[in-house]
Parts: structure tokens; C-alpha cells; sequence
């Protein structure tokens, strides 16, 4: 599942307003982390698929060698789109597809986060809530 010419918005009952960066938690990256170093670092570099599966690799340690026969078993097991990523969730930040599905991130207080929301030909996707009305 990959999105085109979409903007995932934060959550409805996110916490924040504003972005903050993930932290490592007991000096081990957490997964909002490593998707937030990997995606603000390459803008528009890699997909969805791309940073799920580098964040995979990074959480357990596999070097990037290795990683090409591990894509498909990877994959074939269905995995949530970003609209469940903590970044959206938690810590602020909207997700922006290109056209080719490529990603970058945005803080929702930002000028090109606005500039998104109120351009008519992106989809515009709410994050999924942390709880149940």
C-alpha cells in the first residue's frame, strides 16, 4: 500500500500541534526515530516500502548486504501505511507523497505543511487516532 499526490495530516487527537523529534528510548532507536532520521535526511528519496523496510534493518541490526533476500519474506506479510506511523500520530508531523509515491515529512505548524492542506489536487488523509472515540 503506497500513496501518490497524498498528505497524510497528523492525527485528530494527537497530543501535539507542533513537530518534535523522536528520541531513542534506553539508547536503542525507536522506530519514530529511525523513520524520521531516514525520511528529513532524504526527502523524496525513498518510498514508503523503502523506509519500512531500511527501519526494519536498522531496529535489528541486518546489514544492508544481506537485505536483498529479505525484502520479499519482509513484505509478505501485510504492514500499516503511515497513517499509523507514531510521527503523525505522536510527535507532529505530516507525511507528504509525491507523485512517484515518494515521501517527505513536514511539521504541521509549517508553512509547507499549510501550502499542502490547502492545495486542491492532494488527497488529504487523517492519521489514525491512538484511541477509539
Amino acid at each position: 500500500m503506497s500513496y501518490k499526490n497524498t498528505l497524510i495530516t497528523i492525527s485528530e487527537d494527537s497530543k501535539v500541534t507542533s513537530a518534535k523529534i523522536p528520541v531513542n528510548k534506553h539508547e536503542k532507536p525507536t522506530i519514530a526515530y529511525i523513520e524520521h532520521d531516514l525520511i528529513n535526511n532524504n526527502p523524496y528519496e525513498f518510498t514508503q516500502e523503502d523506509v519500512q523496510f531500511k527501519t526494519y534493518l536498522i531496529r535489528n541490526q541486518i546489514e544492508e548486504e544481506n537485505a536483498a533476500e529479505l525484502r520479499e519474506p519482509f513484505f509478505s506479510k501485510s504492514k500499516a501505511c503511515f497513517r499509523a506511523s507514531p510521527l503523525v500520530k505522536n510527535y507532529g508531523w505530516g507525511i507528504h507523497y509525491n507523485n512517484q509515491g515518494k515521501i517527505a515529512i513536514y511539521d504541521a505548524k509549517s508553512e509547507m505543511y499549510n501550502q499542502l492542506l490547502n492545495q486542491v489536487d492532494i488527497i488529504k488523509l487523517k492519521g489514525m487516532r491512538s484511541k477509539r472515540k
